[in-house]
């Protein structure tokens, strides 16, 4: 398997490396990802992410909920056990709207959980790339795929030591 090379730089604090994403990206160089030991509040506005869109599968999988909840009451007390409660009909639908609001929540929060554990690649067997082990604790790190990154080599170091990094580290995964 073919070995990719990636140029990290190292921040000691939030700010510092939320500022250095906005100068590494005026200078053209494309950011793999920057890894930080909590969520940086306005950093995937600077690196240029677009909207996630977990709204569709939330809705496609609620749909599903809402359609198998319907399926499953109608077909229980309509034809496979019919019960006449009260002189009410076989399939009183307010009676039902309990089982069919609790399975569209159901699905639809499983599903995007499937969905977001999917496209992270967070499944049982996926080998996690670790760049640098103090992003768990301390440091923040901005990792630059150099093949994709649209620089030279040399050019990325100095932009990361320019921006602020403490450390420059080159790493092949």
């Amino acid at each position: 398997m073919a070995s990719k090379k990636f140029i990290l730089g190292v921040y000691e604090d939030d700010e510092d490396v939320l500022n250095a994403v906005s100068d590494v990206r005026e200078k053209g160089i494309k950011i793999h990802e920057v890894y930080s030991p909590f969520a940086i509040h306005g950093l995937d506005t600077a690196l240029g992410y677009p909207r996630a869109r977990m709204g569709v599968p939330a809705f496609l999988f609620g749909i599903t909920g809402t359609s198998l909840a319907f399926l499953l009451t109608f077909w229980t007390m309509g034809w496979d056990w019919p019960m006449i409660v009260g002189g009410k009909n076989f399939v009183p639908f307010p009676t039902n709207i309990p089982i069919v609001f609790e399975l569209t929540v159901l699905l639809a929060a499983y599903g995007m959980s499937f969905v977001f554990f999917g496209m992270e690649g967070l499944y049982p067997g996926s080998k996690p790339v670790i760049f640098d082990e103090r992003i768990t604790d301390d440091k923040f790190v901005m990792a630059i795929d150099l093949d994709k990154s649209g620089a030279s080599e040399e050019d990325i170091k100095n932009a990361l030591e320019a921006s602020g990094a403490s450390e420059v580290n080159v790493k092949e995964i």
